[in-house]
């Protein structure tokens, strides 16, 4: 490859952008010590060193809280960006990030001769413009998908940002023990749903994020050729194979909702074919097309899915408002006392990105009002005032409303259990549903029957006398108790 070196053991890519030199490490489990891929990862960490390398702490110092009111407004924003408060959820992602990426290496050894041969027939058949992907080949993928599920506001691309900051992303390799070996490694790469569920939009988006990390032609080569998803899936999967490309991340999967057969496909084929390990990002508004899917939901049963809902007002709750409340940049520092946390859970419902911007914002207005401390009087004050949009969907969460909260696609609760099993359960219930209406509609007579004839649970008397009342049959049978809605059989499970 061509390029120049530098002082500090890094490569400088044709794109500008230094890759590290590979620093081949003794890994904890054996089979990690034979694959050049894996051994240039960093050393699996265990549970203090994930807390130690993803905490984030501001140091305010007194010359910053003696500055004037502007300047310390301006500062306000650092807790944003500058504080991360570590929770046992972050932790699972780590690792199960973590473990996508070397389990996926673990059958792509660039030594394994099944794994050459593999790669080799797919070449051969993109160059004689063969794209179908079936490959006769004794090949065994390790490859699997994670999933990443849950409410807006709890932080998913924040966590899975600073996870993948941690794994250098551009590593080259010259040779492995003792023997030449000339490559690029490119660890992991992270994609965003196109809002308009274009697959085309998200491979054309995977060429340009190649050439921008490695400096290639990608997009030169093959947007302009107007190829179909067909076509450009396959020369998606040797690009991701000639970069020994670890890891796909593809954040707000809620966007793909259209065409979701053609999109499971995809990322099948991703994994079976060209063993790319996945990691799915979305709110709960992605689950259905995910629980629809039995090949997806195999994938990701077990430890590879990470269902995320708001917190509850516990330990952990407890645990990110201290992390937080000690950055504060009033004057007189409030002490957080069992009331105020009671207060925050309140009005945020466990969600952390409202618990830290209605932390900021209480600030901002103590120090424009000159009172300089965090009151619950003033927490309630700026609640009411700058948060009166999130009003309703906290009610819907603090009420434990399914129903309401159903209209609220990104912040439904959703269980802790494999999306397969769920699937089966959704499905079977609904069937459940369908048999017991057929059961209870009579069957027609020939002769007119009056209303006054009916049983009262008779579904005839119950759908004419609703048509009385102005209303639809659907509000008729659900009124009366004789089916039960979508959203009461998802909340049931």
């Amino acid at each position: 490859m061509n390029g120049e070196m530098t002082m500090n053991k890094s490569l400088m890519l044709p794109s500008g952008i230094l890759a590290e030199e590979a620093d081949y490490k003794d890994q904890i489990i054996e089979e990690y010590n034979s694959n050049p891929f894996i051994q240039t990862l960093p050393t699996i960490r265990d549970k203090e060193e994930i807390v130690t390398i993803l905490s984030q702490n501001l140091k305010i110092s007194k010359k910053e809280l003696e500055a004037d009111e502007y300047v310390r407004i301006h500062m306000l924003s650092r807790v944003y960006k500058g504080v991360f408060q570590v929770l046992p959820i972050h932790i699972k992602v780590f690792n199960m990030i973590d473990t996508l990426i070397r389990q996926g290496y673990v059958d792509r050894n660039p030594f394994n001769p099944e794994y050459i041969r593999h790669i080799n027939k797919l070449g051969n058949k993109l160059i004689n413009k063969d794209f179908s992907m079936n490959v006769n080949s004794n090949f065994v993928t390790t490859a699997s998908c994670g999933l990443l599920i849950g409410f807006s506001g709890m932080g998913k691309t924040r966590i899975v940002n600073k996870v993948l900051e941690k794994i250098p992303q551009l590593i080259y390799h010259n040779s492995y023990n003792n023997t030449d070996f000339n490559t690029i490694q490119v660890t992991w790469i992270k994609l965003e749903a196109p809002h308009n569920s274009s697959l085309k939009a998200l491979t054309l988006q995977f060429f340009m994020k190649i050439d921008e990390l490695i400096g290639s032609r990608n997009m030169e080569r093959y947007a302009v050729k107007n190829l179909s998803v067909d076509a450009m899936l396959p020369i998606m999967g040797q690009l991701a194979n000639n970069i020994n490309l670890g890891l796909l991340v593809i954040d707000e999967l809620q966007h793909l909702n259209k065409n979701t057969s053609q999109i499971m496909n995809y990322f099948v084929a991703l994994m079976n074919t060209f063993s790319i390990p996945i990691c799915l990002i979305g709110t709960p508004a992605c689950y259905d097309m995910l629980t629809g899917e039995l090949r997806i939901a195999r994938r990701v049963t077990g430890s590879g899915e990470i269902i995320w809902n708001n917190m509850q007002n516990d330990k952990e709750f407890r645990l990110f408002m201290n992390g937080i409340w000690k950055n504060q940049y009033v004057i007189n520092k409030a002490k957080l006392d069992e009331d105020m946390v009671n207060l925050f859970y309140e009005k945020t419902q466990g969600i952390s990105d409202l618990v830290v911007k209605l932390f900021v914002n209480t600030q901002k207005v103590a120090i424009e009002r000159n009172i300089e401390t965090i009151t619950k009087d003033l927490v309630e004050k700026v609640w009411d005032k700058e948060f009166k949009l999130l009003k309703p969907m906290i009610n819907s969460i603090s009420s434990n409303n399914k129903a309401k909260m159903f209209k609220y696609e990104d912040i439904r609760l959703l269980e802790s259990s494999s999306v397969a099993k769920k699937s089966k359960v959704v499905q079977q219930n609904l069937s459940e549903e369908k048999a017991t209406i057929k059961e209870r509609i009579p069957q027609r007579n020939k002769r007119k029957i009056k209303i006054s004839e009916l049983a009262e649970d008779d579904i005839r008397k119950i759908v004419m006398e609703g048509i009385k009342q102005g209303k639809n049959n659907y509000e008729s049978l659900l009124n009366s108790g004789v089916i039960v809605s979508v959203d009461n059989i998802l909340g049931a499970i």
